[in-house]
């Protein structure tokens, strides 16, 4: 046996960083299938919230008692925070750095005459849509995240290597890219910013099958809603699906005190200016969003406002996280924190409502034509990021169009 596995946390770019480790493994054939048979557990951290770090230590701590021989590499966000407490855990525990991950388990790998760039995320093991990280770091600085701090100075890939990615990811048959990135509209090539990369990356892998059926579409993971201007609104309105019409983008409250506090660079008004834009220009566009519940200070009527804003938004799925408090921010160490109880019975207040938005935008998209991307046996996700029952005749990993029925879809 033996071999790499990775234990990952977090978020979206985290799982595109995990998934680039174990398809360089892959290719020189060093992949264990769990924990117990590895040589190598590499642990990727999150560190977002306090319940975040729990969650790190857990997993560090699952791996130690998985296998009494791996080696337990921990990287990721929370050990660049706090790489002497995990580090404490165990001996057998090596920190390693986001930036050095890489060349730290290429160091390991068993020899092999393939080049690196050529490791595609492709295959069973990996998912049929396949994520680009196109951007890392971030230069805010909310008062409740402390990712800023981990993940450091901003950073953009440059726009001919996404291209080239795209391409041969395009070439292996990947029919959905997702861009990837801690703060993906602040990409910034030498003045090419995140519109002019997505219009770019669309040019390069302008293909359409038999049926007149895209080769590739794209998609956007998150977006601050600062960072949507109209440049991009006319772009995803022209793109004739080509870019998913569906964004996730994080509005956190719908109280503008919250925000101010939060220190959003927004206020409730503009996101919901933004929110009436984006369904003037792209009518059909599903909207997710992040919502925090239970911030230091957030009284009844604040979060009265968040739920009037969910409904204005008429977003398709609201990702509830009950507040954390993060040592090291400025939100952690505020007196005003909010009662256990009353963030659990908000939180489930949000998650009922969020369960209804979804339910009423699902039935809002019954007899429309969507793309569809098969993701395993029987199961595809729509445009607008609704999973649906799909014929197993479909093969694994394909793109077809469908007219949305309640729950499946036909392909047309």
């Amino acid at each position: 046996m033996g071999g790499l596995y990775v234990s990952n946390l977090g978020c979206k770019v985290n799982r595109v960083e995990s998934d680039s480790l174990l398809a360089r493994a892959q290719r020189c054939e060093w992949i264990a299938d769990s924990e117990k048979d590895a040589d190598v557990i590499v642990v990727n951290t999150c560190t977002v919230t306090g319940e975040a770090q729990k969650k790190t230590r857990k997993a560090i701590r699952q791996a130690l008692r998985s296998n009494d021989d791996a080696r337990i590499v921990v990287a990721g966000c929370a050990a660049a925070i706090d790489p002497d407490e995990l580090a404490s855990i165990d001996p057998r525990i090596v920190i390693v750095s986001k930036q050095d991950l890489e060349t730290y388990i290429e160091e390991m790998l068993p020899a092999n005459e393939i080049e690196a760039c050529d490791a595609l995320r492709v295959g069973e093991r990996f998912r049929t849509r396949v994520g680009i990280k196109v951007q890392d770091g971030c230069a805010n600085a909310c008062t409740y995240c402390i990712v800023h701090t981990a993940r450091g100075k901003v950073w953009s890939k440059p726009s001919s290597s996404v291209i080239d990615e795209a391409i041969r990811y395009m070439g292996a048959g990947v029919r959905e890219l997702v861009f990837a990135g801690i703060n993906l509209g602040s990409y910034n090539d030498g003045g090419m910013g995140i519109t002019d990369l997505v219009f770019e990356v669309l040019k390069a892998t302008d293909a359409v099958d038999e049926k007149g059926i895209p080769a590739m579409r794209l998609r956007l993971s998150s977006i601050e809603p600062c960072d949507i201007d109209d440049a991009f609104i006319e772009l995803l309105a022209s793109s004739n699906g080509r870019v998913c019409r569906h964004l996730h983008i994080p509005v956190q409250s719908g109280s503008s005190k919250v925000l101010s506090e939060m220190a959003r660079p927004y206020d409730a008004d503009a996101y919901l200016d933004l929110i009436r834009r984006l369904y003037e220009r792209v009518p059909k566009i599903s909207i997710s969003t992040d919502i925090i519940v239970g911030f230091p200070g957030e009284t009844d009527q604040d979060f009265k406002e968040t739920l009037e804003l969910a409904r204005a938004c008429r977003f398709s799925k609201i990702h509830v996280f009950p507040y954390s408090r993060r040592k090291g921010t400025p939100a952690a160490i505020r007196p005003d924190q909010i009662d256990p109880e009353a963030k659990r019975i908000r939180s489930t207040s949000l998650r009922a409502l969020s369960d209804e938005l979804r339910k009423e935008d699902a039935e809002s998209r019954i007899g429309d034509e969507e793309l569809v991307v098969v993701e395993r046996a029987g199961r595809g996700l729509t445009e607008s990021y609704h999973e649906v029952r799909v014929s197993k005749k479909v093969p694994l990993g394909s793109m077809v169009r469908a007219r949305i029925e309640r729950g499946s879809c036909v392909v047309l």
